[in-house]
């Protein structure tokens, strides 16, 4: 068991619900809040972004290729520059969600990212799928002395132990994941959820990039302990990651149906509850009656 602000995070505890805006916005400060508004409204947990550097982020040979944008055509590093939040944005970020009720922190994909959030002192880090083999951007996350959510898509078995090894795991959460957008149902490979309970000793969670809703009901019933989908005010929305995200309707039914899997999960412990007894005085035979039966 892990805590993430006021929530424990593992077995036996309710499922922590991340509503993951991560660039949803779009660059709008107004567009992000209107997002978390309705993880608020639908019970999410928290809310998280994704903070990057861009000059260290973008890869040199796709810097200047041209894209059309909302903003017009602009090279790609360009248009990672428009989008990305900065002080101003994060600080009120940090406002109103406080403000909301609600738990926020960010992916990191570099360390003067990472150096720039700790100023907010997040509940937590997130650890995004293609960061797991950044030894030393991961080293730099576990000295924050922070609790981890890694995620695990495109990563072997031997990379994610490796990885796992560089983290205090008292403070440790893994997510499986699929790095697909959006991910077809047959590549989500649920079982590895359980798989991943009895390998490893730390909470696991599930990181969904899928378009429906059920399987990452699913991924609770299998043992996951939070999750994470990408949320949206809207899929048809410019931008990479809105097709494969969750819209606010969606996102009520999402929530309210991990909750009715929290409340029957239980215990594993075979009872006999005080509601059955009625119905066992009516419909059991008792030993006596059976015994008269049978001459």
């Amino acid at each position: 068991m892990i805590t993430i602000g006021n929530k424990k995070i593992g077995p036996g505890h309710p499922t922590y619900v991340i509503g993951e805006i991560g660039i949803n916005h779009n660059g709008s400060l107004e567009t992000a809040k209107r997002i978390i508004d309705a993880a608020v409204v639908a019970g999410c947990d928290a809310v998280k972004f994704q903070k990057r550097t861009p000059d260290l982020c973008v890869p040199s040979h796709q810097r200047e290729i041209m894209r059309e944008t909302p903003w017009g055509l602009m090279s790609y590093i360009d248009y990672k520059h428009r989008i990305e939040f900065g002080e101003h944005e994060y600080t009120e970020i940090d406002r109103y969600c406080s403000e909301r009720g609600i738990h926020w922190f960010a992916s990191c994909w570099d360390i003067p990212s990472l150096e720039f959030i700790e100023q907010f002192e997040p509940v937590a880090h997130k650890i995004a799928s293609a960061s797991l083999t950044e030894d030393g951007l991961l080293e730099r996350i576990n000295a924050t002395g922070r609790p981890v959510i890694l995620s695990t898509g495109m990563s072997t078995m031997e990379e994610i132990r490796h990885a796992i090894g560089l983290f205090d795991p008292a403070n440790l959460a893994v997510a499986h994941a699929t790095s697909a957008y959006p991910c077809k149902p047959e590549l989500l490979n649920l079982r590895m959820i359980p798989t991943l309970l009895d390998e490893l000793d730390v909470p696991i969670g599930y990181s969904g990039h899928e378009t429906g809703l059920q399987t990452t009901v699913a991924a609770v019933a299998l043992g996951a302990c939070f999750v994470e989908r990408h949320i949206t005010l809207d899929r048809a929305m410019w931008g990479s990651d809105h097709a494969a995200s969750v819209e606010p309707g969606g996102l009520n039914r999402l929530v309210r149906d991990i909750r009715v899997i929290d409340r029957a999960m239980g215990d594993g412990i075979k009872k006999v509850y005080d509601e059955e007894l009625p119905i066992k005085k009516k419909l059991r035979r008792s030993p006596n009656e059976l015994v008269l039966l049978a001459e």
